[in-house]
C-alpha cells in the first residue's frame, strides 16, 4: 500500500508528463535514450521553464526514480532533435545530473508538432496569461494550416468547429472569443505583458490596451511609472478610443492616468499606527471602531444644533 501511495504522489509531482494520449502512444512506440546535449528547445516555445519549487520537486523525483514518461522529439534538420513535449523533463534531468532523456522520436510536420507541444503544456494549472496567449496563437495558426475551417460567420456544417472554437474546446475555455481575447495580448509590448503576468494589470484593461500602437504603449509605461498607477478598464477603453481617432497625445494620456479613480475618491484609509496613539493600549480594533463611531455621532449632533440656531 505504501508503494502505491508513492506512485500516486510521483504522478502529480511530474506534471511533466503530457496528456493521456501521449501516455498511450508511449506504451506503443519505441523509447530511445538520447543525450541531453542533442535535444534542442522547440522554436518560439511559449512556456517558461523556471527553477521554481515544482521544478525542484520534479528534479528530485527524476533523481530517485528516473523519467516516468518519455519526451516526444522530432529530428532536427541542423542535427540532433527538437523537443516537442518534454522541456520541463529535459531541464529537470539536467538538474538531477542525468546525461540522457528517454524519448519517442516522431516525424512530425510543423503544424502537428506545434499542436502536440501546446496541448502537452496546457494541462498545467499555473500558466501565465502571456504563456496562454502565445500558445493559443501558435495552435490557432497550426489548426488553420491543417485545413480547419476559418469561416467564422457562416453556420457550421455538421457541427464542424471553427479553428478558434476547436482551440477553445480543447483548452477548456468558454468560447472562441475568449481565445481571441487572449491572443490579443500578444500585441502588448513586453513591459506591459510582464505587468499582466504579475497581476498589476487585469486582463480586461490589458485587452483594451493591446489596441494601442507600440509607441503609445511605451509612452503609457512611462506615464504609469510617473503616476504610480495602472489603468482601470474605463481608462484603458478611453485611451483605445483616442488612439483609434489619432488623438492619444502625451497630454491626453497623462490627463486620463492622473484621474482619481472613483473607488479612491470614496475610500478613506486610516492605518492602525495612525489611530493607536489616540487610544489606550488595551483597546481592541473593535473597541476603537465603536469609539470612533460614537465620537462622529456626537460631532454630527453638535453640527446640527449649531445649524439650527
Amino acid at each position: 500500500m505504501k508503494s502505491s501511495a508513492k506512485n500516486v504522489k510521483l504522478a502529480s509531482v511530474d506534471d511533466l508528463f503530457s496528456t493521456e494520449e501521449s501516455r498511450a502512444d508511449a506504451s506503443r512506440e519505441k523509447v530511445v535514450e538520447i543525450p541531453l546535449s542533442e535535444l534542442h528547445p522547440f522554436k518560439d516555445h511559449p512556456f517558461k521553464v523556471k527553477d521554481d519549487e515544482a521544478m525542484m520537486e520534479t528534479a528530485d523525483s527524476i533523481r530517485q526514480y528516473g523519467v516516468l514518461v518519455p519526451a516526444i522529439v522530432r529530428p532536427d534538420a541542423d542535427g540532433g532533435y527538437e523537443l516537442v513535449a518534454g522541456h520541463r523533463r529535459h531541464h529537470a534531468s539536467e538538474l538531477a545530473g542525468k546525461e540522457t532523456l528517454p524519448c519517442i522520436v516522431r516525424d512530425l510536420d510543423d503544424d502537428a508538432a506545434t499542436i502536440i507541444m501546446v496541448d502537452s503544456n496546457l494541462q498545467r494549472e499555473s500558466l501565465l496569461p502571456s504563456e496562454r496567449a502565445f500558445a493559443y496563437k501558435m495552435k490557432l495558426e497550426a489548426v488553420k494550416h491543417q485545413g480547419a475551417r476559418t469561416d467564422l460567420t457562416s453556420v457550421q456544417v455538421e457541427q464542424k468547429l471553427s479553428a478558434r472554437d476547436r482551440v477553445a474546446q480543447e483548452a477548456g475555455e468558454k468560447s472562441g472569443i475568449q481565445v481571441m481575447r487572449y491572443i490579443r495580448l500578444t500585441e502588448l509590448i513586453p513591459p506591459l505583458l510582464d505587468m499582466v503576468d504579475e497581476k498589476k494589470i487585469a486582463l480586461s484593461p490589458a485587452y483594451e490596451l493591446s489596441f494601442l500602437k507600440p509607441e503609445e504603449q511605451a509612452r503609457l509605461v512611462e506615464t504609469m511609472d510617473y503616476e504610480q498607477a495602472t489603468p482601470s478598464l474605463s481608462q484603458a477603453q478611453r485611451m483605445k478610443k483616442f488612439s483609434q481617432e489619432g488623438r492619444l497625445t502625451e497630454d491626453v494620456m497623462l490627463a486620463i492616468m492622473s484621474e482619481e479613480k472613483k473607488s479612491e475618491l470614496d475610500r478613506v484609509t486610516l492605518t492602525s499606527d495612525t489611530l493607536r496613539k489616540y487610544f489606550p493600549k488595551s483597546y481592541t480594533p473593535k473597541k476603537m471602531e465603536e469609539t470612533i463611531i460614537k465620537l462622529l455621532e456626537a460631532w454630527q449632533r453638535k453640527r446640527q444644533q449649531q445649524q439650527e440656531r
